[in-house]
């Protein structure tokens, strides 16, 4: 029987994901290729041909014999149709293999700067490229990281505070960081540095955690004021929470004291609920808020609710369910409410939906006093961070645009789980103008990995360096990515 050797193609030709085919990486120096991954390319889908970019060709696993040139005379007549189908579908990316495992547009590099640092929820990077990250767990009994960046790596310079959490923010010489029940401040210095570590400031105190939505993001204004998220412990205000066809409680008096974003002073210590101002109602959970300086208001994104077909089965089907309801953003002004738990927002017909537990069955309208969201993105998704780009190193697109991270689901079975990816919105004079696209995919790993849930990272915080650079933090394995644009 005559020896199966391995089969090179040249570069240039269609990926086929079919058996047996592997993606290598070309050496043009040693005329040979290693094996990377069956699909590297998470933004493959099955059955579908793809254009590669020179990089990469196709490594056939056993003596193609009288298959190859119909494979390839198919790949030839299909290449040019597959590859305007793609970049009208995808954008055109750079590989994976030349940017940490990530797909990102062409012009753009992305690179691992730090790893393994634990549960990176938000980050904030200072004028001198030094960069704050908050911890969602202790390590080592401290919560907040300072990295400082040497070249193209950084590296953990001082590690301090003694509370778990997610929010962080440089605003007015301090740096701002919350727990699930506090916000605290440290001092800075000219350099951004923090003058003492042992001496966290105390400004808001009491907030309601009950270990649902308990995590406590934060923005600041320009004018003194600090945002905070205190998040709905429960999933849609049931009489018994998350239990199939339990009714809204009446009058949801959970909105009390959760459920929105609440406004402190940003200098003034000590803060209890009623110093502070209910800024917003009717939000079921925000992880991703950011201050829109070009507009002069708040924006946000929440989290929809969960388990339309678990609940209420007679009413939403399993797929339903998987897309249902938008995670939405909103552009919030003081006395705003976004109508949780009694509306959700269907953003396929973009109508405002009656909930289940307060009557609805998935035809009726609602929410006739809540206001409409900015945006509308497929339920879900998770976002957990939320970034207005003001940087000049990107192109004039993405000027005072939005970068959301989306986290990824959990419960979109039996369909695949999604997102695990970081988007772009475009805005046009304050206000998002035009469809949104994927920007930074393949956190997740492998398609697999993103079907099932098991994402190797989960993206979570963004923020923006002093020269343009985007950062993206994971909660998941503690990584740190930076993402850069040269012309």
């Amino acid at each position: 029987m005559k020896k199966e050797e391995p089969f090179w193609i040249t570069p240039h030709h269609c990926l086929a994901e079919v058996p047996n085919f592997l993606v290598c990486e070309w050496s043009a120096l040693n005329k040979h290729c290693h094996s990377i991954d069956t699909n590297p390319f998470p933004y493959l889908l099955n059955n579908q041909l793809n254009l590669i970019s020179n990089s990469h060709i196709i490594m056939k696993r056993k003596v193609l014999g009288t298959i190859l040139l119909p494979v390839l005379a198919v790949a030839g007549l299909i290449s040019i149709v597959a590859l305007k189908n793609d970049i009208k579908k995808h954008g055109n990316f750079n590989t994976p293999a030349d940017n940490a495992g990530l797909t990102v547009p062409a012009g753009f590099n992305a690179a691992i700067i730090a790893d393994n640092l634990g549960g990176i929820r938000h980050i904030a990077v200072t004028p001198q490229n030094e960069i704050y990250a908050k911890l969602r767990g202790l390590e080592k009994g401290k919560g907040i990281l300072l990295l400082h960046q040497n070249g193209d790596k950084a590296e953990v310079k001082m590690s301090f505070g003694n509370f778990a959490g997610t929010g962080i923010a440089i605003k007015g010489g301090y740096l701002y960081a919350s727990s699930d029940e506090e916000v605290f401040r440290f001092k800075l210095n000219a350099k951004n540095e923090v003058i003492d570590p042992t001496k966290a400031e105390k400004v808001v105190t009491g907030l309601l955690s009950r270990g649902e939505h308990e995590a406590k993001a934060i923005t600041l204004d320009n004018a003194g004021h600090l945002y905070v998220n205190i998040g709905a412990y429960s999933n849609a205000c049931q009489v018994k929470d998350r239990t199939k066809g339990s009714p809204g409680q009446k009058g949801c008096p959970i909105l009390d004291s959760a459920g929105g974003i609440w406004q402190f002073s940003a200098s003034k210590l000590n803060q209890h609920y009623g110093d502070g101002v209910r800024y917003a109602t009717g939000l079921r959970n925000v992880v991703g808020l950011d201050w829109n300086t070009q507009d002069n208001q708040l924006f946000v994104m929440q989290h929809g609710r969960d388990q339309l077909n678990d609940l209420f089965p007679q009413y939403f089907t399993a797929k339903q369910n998987a897309v249902l309801p938008a995670e939405c953003m909103y552009a919030l002004k003081k006395g705003d409410n976004a109508g949780w738990p009694y509306m959700y927002y269907d953003w396929q017909t973009h109508k405002k939906m009656l909930m289940p537990e307060y009557g609805g069955d998935g035809k009726k309208e609602g929410g006739q006093n809540a206001i409409n969201p900015a945006a509308a993105y497929p339920g879900h998704l998770a976002p957990n961070g939320l970034l207005f780009y003001t940087g000049n190193q990107f192109p004039a697109k993405y000027k005072n645009g939005a970068f959301i991270a989306f986290h990824g689901s959990w419960n979109r079975a039996p369909e695949p789980q999604e997102g695990y990816y970081v988007v772009f919105q475009p805005f046009a004079n304050g206000k998002p103008s035009g469809k949104w696209e994927v920007f930074a995919d393949g956190f997740a790993g492998s398609a697999a990995d993103k079907a099932k849930g098991s994402a190797v990272h989960r993206p979570c915080g963004l923020a923006q360096g002093p020269d343009g650079a985007l950062y993206v933090s994971d909660d998941s394995k503690g990584t740190i990515y930076k993402i850069t644009y040269k012309k």
